[in-house]
């Protein structure tokens, strides 16, 4: 169909909206209030840990029923490229600043995000209803950060709102309507849909999964969905709420089932009424790809200088795996860092254990998923430790510690005190007495010393006994003269220099 034919055949869409900003600045309280569901308690932490979509229904000035889609996008940093992604897909950015927190680093970031993608944005000041809330503050600090508001010498759209008493939210939800009718967002139902893969992941009991967003176009029931290499076949599609619909169209969030193998997360998808011609375009998509396919693979690369820890993530959906990847990346030590030799979406099975077992300092990682009996027994067998988490800060911190316990440690040798010999006295087969002064330092009782002569180590001994002016002692300071008992099995004689030292593995 052309162009101009499009155009004429085009008809409103409902505008897709992204929530961004800082972690615990009230982004999921707020789409909590909006949609009158309750998803933050079941977040783990009190973090969103994957990209969300919903529709909800907001009364313009007229009284006409307008509706939206929400992106909830992971506000952790951790979740950055989901975010990225969220706003790529969005027709509309909501940026969330509290009033009591004002602008933090993931706030710049998102702003940052949602000026490449050139995005459309209201920024939401959130949490008024909070007694340290500063809303001139907040304004001024977003001002010295290049985002200037309606009326602060900028253009920006803002409302200032509370999302846990719902003060404010009204007008958020008009102003969206109100600048998704300028913005005149529309899609063709006539072509076949098309859009963008949210998340995706392996279902124990309906196969691979994804969840899409439909930016243009008409699904139904029957079609077939190709999204890069991957294909489906639309025998079910649900609605953000999990019922079961027979069709969708432009700005809708679905689920469909059935996929041949886990969809990228932010893969561009079409949607076909003849499989052959899906089957025809992941084709060509690999041919296309054919060249860069296997560069963001992991592989261990010889270092003589690090030991390489491996490990077997497993996650339960993409998003949350890319996620972690990027987190595992950050942690850094001297001697030692992190090769996930093995990942994937879904349970722990057999294969992945026996996969890392030859390792004996492998670590495997189950975030939000179980592993299998068989792997399980096959772990336990091999002395294998299986490590589960659903909170990402939690088991990054296990990971740091888990770190310091396996790098290689560096031995480093301080010199505390430095002794010469005035006279050598009688010795044993093992044992010597000799006399002399503390030139640096100090000598301790039961210390180790290195004996060197004409600046060369020729042997090591302990101080198993200490006199100063003929009184046992436990020290002897610098310019003091001592008397000392000396295990070791080299003479001392006249001249010598004594070092004791303390060795440290840092």
């Amino acid at each position: 169909m052309s162009e101009n034919n499009q155009k004429l055949n085009s008809t409103v869409r409902p505008p897709v909206v992204v929530v961004m900003g800082h972690i615990d600045h009230g982004k999921s309280t707020l789409l909590d209030y909006i949609r009158k569901t309750n998803v933050t308690e079941n977040e783990k932490g009190g973090i969103t840990q994957k990209i969300s979509a919903y529709e909800v229904l907001h009364k313009d000035e007229h009284g006409k029923e307008k509706k939206i889609t929400f992106l909830d996008t992971p506000g952790h940093e951790a979740f950055s490229k989901m975010r990225e992604r969220g706003a790529q897909i969005a027709d509309v950015a909501i940026l969330v600043v509290a009033a009591d927190d004002s602008v933090k680093p993931q706030t710049t970031e998102a702003w940052k995000t949602i000026l490449e993608s050139k995005t459309p944005c209201i920024v939401a000041i959130n949490k008024i209803d909070k007694a340290g809330a500063n809303i001139e503050k907040t304004k001024t600090e977003l001002a010295e950060h290049e985002i200037y508001l309606e009326n602060y010498g900028g253009k920006i759209p803002y409302v200032e709102i509370s999302g846990k008493t719902g003060e404010g939210v009204d007008n958020l939800l008009s102003l969206i309507v109100l600048l998704a009718e300028m913005e005149n967002f529309t899609g063709s139902p006539q072509e076949n849909a098309s859009g963008f893969v949210l998340e995706a992941n392996l279902d124990s009991k309906r196969g691979i999964e994804a969840t899409l967003i439909i930016k243009d176009g008409h699904l139904e029931k029957g079609m077939t969905v190709a999204a890069e290499d991957c294909i489906c076949s639309t025998r079910i599609i649900e609605n953000f709420k999990g019922v079961m619909i027979n069709e969708a169209n432009a700005s809708a969030p679905v689920r469909i089932f059935g996929f041949n193998k886990i969809p990228k997360v932010g893969a561009a998808f079409k949607s076909f009424k003849n499989k052959k011609e899906a089957e025809k375009y992941t084709q060509d998509w690999e041919v296309k790809n054919l060249n860069i396919k296997g560069k963001g693979e992991h592989k261990i690369e010889e270092n003589t200088d690090k030991k390489i820890i491996p490990i077997l993530l497993k996650a339960d959906v993409s998003g949350t795996l890319e996620a972690i990847e990027k987190e595992i990346a950050k942690i850094k030590t001297t001697g030692a860092e992190f090769k996930i030799i093995n990942k994937g979406v879904g349970t722990i099975s057999e294969s992945d254990i026996k996969s890392i077992a030859s390792n004996k300092d492998s670590l495997v990682i189950g975030f939000n998923v179980k592993a299998d009996k068989s792997a399980t027994e096959v772990a336990e067998n091999r002395n294998i430790v299986i490590s589960f988490f659903d909170i990402i800060y939690k088991m990054t911190e296990w990971l740091q510690i888990e770190m310091e316990k396996r790098r290689p440690r560096v031995e480093t040798i301080e010199t505390t005190g430095r002794a010469k010999i005035l006279r050598a006295f009688s010795r044993t087969k093992e044992r010597q007495i000799v006399g002399g002064r503390v030139t640096e330092g100090k000598l301790i009782l039961n210390g180790t010393v290195k004996i060197m002569r004409r600046d060369f180590e020729i042997g090591r001994g302990k101080i198993v006994n200490l006199e100063k002016g003929k009184v046992k002692t436990s020290t002897v300071e610098e310019d003091a003269e001592f008397g000392m008992m000396i295990e070791s099995k080299i003479e001392i004689v006249q001249g010598d220099v004594v070092e004791l030292f303390s060795v440290e593995h840092k």
